[in-house]
């Protein structure tokens, strides 16, 4: 934490000894293995979230359209994150930040719509956190006290706090270390029981119905929903932040940084989502912990790994905000300075009380994250990243690789367009079963 961090402009030398330069920042860049960012991006991947595939993806497309869906998801999530690693460096300047270099590819109205499509990304990613770590805690409190005394809003509030105090003690993605080694114990820990547990549940059950759910009109938008939450699983939407924390040569090791994800990371999400589904079929439930049967002890230490694991995720995905702010306000030298805390705690403690009281007033926002994944993950991942690849390298690639590329663009387009129109028709929806501060 003691870190002192130059925010000049520097020049590094890459793997072909070609000068780049580094943009200012506050935070500590160029300092991390490729093993390293492996663990962030995996860490953001098996995520809680993980524990609500069997119900969101599973349950809306069934065994075949599950599996394949999650493969194909996995193999096109990958070729697009590589894309955007390998422009990193493009141009002589090393793009630390995502809007920079769709700055420096499209110009300053770009530079303006991205930097606004990833945050709010981002902003409703930590809203939903901060629900699952207070859905986390409640069913510790259920566990032992089903008298509904203590409604979720509470929970979110004490889950808010944590990160609030997490994000002040931790000041940049660099300085997570040791915790990312806490991150991916729990994350095992829970997925383990939860994969233990329904794999238990499963034999003993009877036959589970495996039939899509709904009407006809109704499975085609929960389809489409689910295949906005097939996106989601596999894209953090700031891999240039991500990036940026690797030390050099910056593309060589952040390609093995993806292959460590999309190879030995995508292993633990598989197994929770298909024994999910298998144990309990279409009935199995948004939050897995809430579908399972076993000793309490181990249903609460599953649920206390959630809400611990949950706040390192959270901190992640805040940290492109949190590096914006302390950039702009000089906010560089030792974290322990007066100042420096200061800073940390009025403004990062002021965006995750705002980000706190979404989560507590809205618990059901999965449906406006759909919308946001629509509108900003689809681009930011998918067409983006290929379009900006097209510009960037178009005289070296062949007619083959520009029609490949065109044909990502077109057909992620017309996704991100039918993904928001699903998504509307859920928000009006549940807005008729659900009031503010619901408690769910």
């Amino acid at each position: 934490m003691d870190d002192v961090v130059s925010t000049r402009p520097t020049k590094v030398y890459d793997d072909q000894s070609i000068a780049i330069e580094i943009p200012e920042t506050a935070h500590q860049i160029s300092s991390d293995s490729w093993f390293q960012a492996g663990f962030v991006l995996t860490t953001g991947i098996n995520s809680a979230y993980v524990l609500g595939y069997s119900g969101a993806v599973m349950v809306p497309l069934g065994w075949v359209g599950g599996v394949v869906g999650l493969i194909l998801a996995t193999i096109i999530s990958l070729n697009a994150n590589a894309l955007i690693a390998m422009l990193h460096e493009f141009g002589g300047k090393r793009h630390i930040r995502y809007r920079d270099l769709a700055g420096f590819i499209y110009g300053p109205k770009a530079y303006s719509l991205t930097w606004v499509l990833q945050y709010v990304n981002l902003f409703m990613i930590n809203v939903g956190y901060v629900i699952l770590a207070g859905q986390a805690l409640k069913a510790v409190y259920v566990l032992f006290r089903d008298d509904n005394a203590m409604k979720l809003p509470y929970f979110i509030a004490m889950a808010g706090f944590a990160c609030g105090v997490f994000a002040i003690c931790i000041p940049h993605l660099s300085a997570l270390g040791i915790w990312l080694g806490f991150s991916t114990f729990f994350s095992l820990s829970y997925m383990a029981i939860s994969f233990a547990l329904s794999l238990r549940d499963g034999i003993k059950a009877p036959p589970r119905d495996y039939s899509i759910p709904g009407s006809d009109i109704s499975r085609v938008f929960t389809t489409i929903g689910a295949s906005a939450s097939l996106v989601f699983a596999f894209n953090t939407g700031m891999l240039p932040e991500i990036q940026a924390t690797v030390r050099q040569p910056a593309v060589r090791n952040m390609m093995k940084g993806l292959y460590f994800q999309f190879s030995v990371g995508v292993l633990p999400l598989y197994a929770v989502a298909f024994m999910g589904y298998w144990a309990y079929g279409n009935e199995a439930e948004g939050y897995l912990l809430n579908s399972v049967h076993g000793p309490v002890w181990v249903k609460t230490y599953a649920n206390i790994s959630v809400f611990l694991q949950t706040v390192v995720a959270l901190h992640i995905f805040a940290s492109p905000m949190y590096e914006f702010l302390d950039t702009k306000y000089g906010i560089k030298g030792s974290a322990l300075a007066v100042r420096n805390v200061s800073f940390r705690v009025m403004v990062r403690g002021g965006y995750l009380t705002v980000t706190t009281l979404l989560a507590a007033a809205l618990p059901f926002i999965g449906d406006f994250m759909s919308l946001t994944g629509a509108i900003s993950t689809f681009p930011l991942t998918f067409i983006l990243a290929n379009h900006m690849y097209l510009v960037a390298k178009g005289n070296k690639l062949t007619s083959l690789q520009k029609s490949w590329h065109w044909l990502n663009v077109i057909l992620f387009g017309v996704m991100s367009v039918a993904a928001a129109v699903a998504a509307l028709r859920l928000i009006a929806v549940d807005s008729k079963h659900y009031s503010i501060f619901a408690d769910i």
